[in-house]
């Protein structure tokens, strides 16, 4: 979900980029040497997701895992998204690094939003981790489109037909990004539990911050 180059207006786009700067910046303050592994295999996930499409309709989709970074690292999804995003825009021209701030913050603060909102159900274990990935792949995605489409109509009204079509586009990704999500929570479980429990940097720290 990536907005191209010459698209929004230069307000939006440092407006991104301040808001990008500063959940990196959090991001990697929460971060905790623990994590570091995992952030680096979402990470990677993230950038080879976008890589994989698979035919829909008329079109194609691709995951994007936002929802899943954003439950299991909280701040620090924005770190790992900026570096996907950044690979991406340098290695294959996808968006662009002027857009690169706005881009960001569109894909990582749902994904931070709802890690806040639905890592105390994951803690909870059975199914209502699995209702917790489910909503986390399925509102990610849906958080996504609704920030492009609210970047472009700021950016002009004209834009605001294309905005309502990446919304709706997007429903069956949301779906899709919900299923895998819910099942990687399921595989977690039998797998790596110790991943499911603690906040992983969503609360406010003390004095070390």
């Amino acid at each position: 979900m990536h907005i191209a180059e010459g698209v929004l207006s230069a307000p939006v786009l440092g407006a991104g980029a301040a808001t990008a700067a500063f959940g990196i910046w959090l991001g990697l303050r929460r971060l905790e040497e623990s994590r570091l592994i995992l952030a680096a295999v979402l990470a990677a996930t993230f950038f080879l997701g976008s890589l994989v499409h698979v035919p829909l309709g008329p079109g194609s989709v691709h995951l994007l895992l936002g929802g899943l970074a954003g439950l299991f690292l909280g701040w620090a999804a924005f770190p790992v998204i900026f570096i996907g995003l950044l690979l991406q825009a340098v290695l294959f021209q996808f968006g662009g690094l002027l857009v690169l701030g706005v881009n960001t913050c569109i894909m990582a603060v749902p994904a931070v939003l709802l890690g806040l909102l639905l890592r105390p159900v994951l803690n909870r274990g059975g199914r209502m981790a699995l209702a917790a990935g489910f909503a986390a792949g399925t509102g990610a995605v849906l958080g996504m489109a609704l920030l492009a489409a609210w970047a472009l109509a700021l950016t002009d009204q004209g834009f605001l037909a294309a905005a309502r079509l990446i919304v709706v586009a997007n429903l069956p990704v949301a779906a899709i990004e919900g299923i895998v999500t819910m099942f990687v929570v399921a595989f977690l479980r039998k797998t790596r539990p110790d991943l499911l429990t603690g906040s992983m940097g969503l609360e406010r720290r003390g004095a070390s911050c």
